[in-house]
């Protein structure tokens, strides 16, 4: 019989956290349950880097995605929409095709796992000082940081726009189909 250790332990714990709450994320009805079950996604997700003593990339992770991302998600919420707003259902086709691709890509992301050499690397590691990473997250020279935070930065504009896009959609005039 295999025993489990506290960091199996813990990682299975987390895990699970994540996978629940990044199901109940994209498979709720409420837009605002959406984006609390998502803080949950993103509280889980810093635990890892706790876990692996990245103690500046969990704080990171917890200060600007669970902590500005998410606010601001809810705070657009709450500015543009009601908050007892109920998505519309979804129709059969589209939960077909979003599974079919779902699967494909878990499909492909398991190939790729598999199939690869993960080859240890034998270089020195860098000296993990404020000054070196300071200078690396405002350097566009190699190993810069800078081109990586704007596109980033672009994407989240992009999931902003489309989160007030999403929560303004106002219902279909009835009445008149052709807006005339």
């Amino acid at each position: 019989m295999m025993s489990i250790t506290f960091h199996q332990a813990v990682f299975y714990f987390f895990s699970a956290i994540i996978v629940i709450f990044s199901i109940l994320t994209v498979t709720s009805k409420r837009i605002l349950r959406a984006a609390t079950f998502l803080l949950f996604v993103l509280l889980g997700t810093a635990a890892f880097y706790f876990i692996l003593n990245y103690a500046f990339m969990g704080a990171l992770q917890i200060t600007l995605y669970a902590g500005g991302i998410v606010v601001l998600i809810i705070f657009s919420i709450l500015l543009t929409s009601h908050v007892g707003e109920r998505f519309e259902p979804i129709g059969w086709g589209k939960m077909i095709a979003s599974a079919l691709v779902s699967l494909i890509g878990a499909g492909f992301t398991l190939y790729v796992l598999l199939n690869a050499d993960f080859i240890p690397t034998q270089a020195p590691l860098p000296d993990a000082s404020v000054k070196n990473i300071g200078t690396a997250l405002l350097s566009y020279e190699r190993n810069g940081f800078v081109l990586p935070f704007e596109v980033v930065s672009l994407l989240l504009l992009a999931a902003i726009v489309g989160a007030i896009v999403i929560a303004r959609k106002e219902p279909h005039d009835t009445e008149n189909p052709n807006n005339e």
